[in-house]
């Protein structure tokens, strides 16, 4: 009985409230990211063993590559519902929505 009621389905405002708060999200992860490379610029790691400067050099990156790809992640996904809701607002859609 549950697969033959159906779900109401997802309207223009949705869209634009994920994809607003998604770009807000990728505001702020990019303020992270500039911030990060800021301290990396003014702290440089500096160590006199190699195996050490070699692992610091190794989580640096990883820091400041994970935290553009936070701001690159949340930024598409806020294109792509903005897309999605321009799409929405086109006449057609709900019969676009409904063929298989």
């Amino acid at each position: 009985m549950a697969s033959e009621t159906a779900r109401p389905r997802k309207g223009p405002l949705s869209f634009l409230s994920g994809s607003l708060t998604s770009f807000g999200l990728g505001w702020l992860a990019l303020q992270l990211s500039i911030r990060v490379v800021g301290y990396y610029a003014e702290h440089p790691p500096h160590y006199d063993v190699r195996f050490a400067q070699s692992i610091a050099t190794f989580v640096k990156t990883l820091v400041v590559g994970m935290s553009f790809l936070a701001t690159f992640t949340f930024a598409f996904v806020g294109l792509g519902l903005f897309v999605t809701f321009v799409r929405s607002l086109m006449p057609g859609w709900r019969q676009a929505e409904e063929t298989p």
